[in-house]
């Protein structure tokens, strides 16, 4: 197979992201599709078609693209299932495990989410990323696991802002403690990366921290001191198992 060509329905940054790397890795790019134009014929001449709107959309988007046996119609999405491209014979997905924020948001290397027809997988290969395979009954699972990563983690610099905020402190001065334990974490694992007052059973300052803050800040500590409780118990029990020399 030479050079593959592309089609995307949704101008947004995910699709724009995914165009520009695939253009630059050698792909022909055969135009990015918005609300105004008529996207029944968007699947004749091109090998993939990317539709990437938001996942309300896609169902209805796919149902107005007429079937061509020679284009995989492929989705964006974490979590959506690829039943939602019928009637479509070659569907796939691919997920960038990346945040987006911009439309040229570089691809290049990233983790992806595949399912379906084998030119996704090539499709993440030509922009020197990794495929994970992620079945349809899982999707919903492993989106809520990126969101956790992503999401989740920018709420809680936001509650790092505020009450740091409290103390005269600001954001910055946090970075670097954060990047530092994200290398800590994907080095050792969560359960050895783990440090602080729970992870050393210190109980008194757990209780100094939720003294501290304001009421409104005390139940996302109070669900984090849960989840770090359940790292120290994964630590205990490996431990356990480790043979006495």
């Amino acid at each position: 197979m030479g050079s593959p060509s592309l089609r995307v329905i949704g101008p947004g940054r995910a699709g724009r992201s995914l165009a520009a790397g695939l253009a630059a890795s050698g792909w022909r790019v055969d135009g990015v599709l918005g609300r105004a134009d008529d996207v029944r014929p968007a699947a004749r001449g091109v090998d993939l078609l990317v539709i990437a709107t938001p996942d309300g959309a896609v169902a209805g988007v796919a149902g107005q693209v007429e079937p061509d046996g020679g284009c995989v119609v492929a989705h964006l999405s974490g979590s959506l299932a690829l039943d939602v491209l019928a009637p479509h014979p070659r569907r796939a997905s691919l997920h960038p495990l990346r945040a987006v924020p911009t439309p040229d948001t570089s691809l290049r290397g990233a983790w992806f989410a595949v399912a379906g027809d084998p030119l996704a997988s090539r499709a993440v290969a030509d922009l020197g990323g990794r495929a994970v395979s992620v079945a349809d009954p899982d999707r919903a699972r492993y989106h809520a696991a990126a969101v956790i990563a992503s999401n989740h983690l920018v709420a809680l610099l936001g509650q790092v802002e505020r009450v740091a905020a409290g103390a005269g402190v600001p954001l910055g001065a946090f970075f670097e403690l954060v990047r530092g334990t994200v290398d800590n974490v994907e080095r050792l694992g969560p359960a050895a990366a783990l440090t602080g007052p729970v992870a050393r059973g210190d109980w008194a300052t757990v209780e100094a921290h939720l003294d501290a803050l304001a009421p409104e800040e005390r139940g996302a500590y109070g669900a984090m001191v849960t989840l770090a409780e359940r790292l120290v118990d994964e630590r205990n029990a490996a431990a356990a198992r480790e043979p006495v020399s």
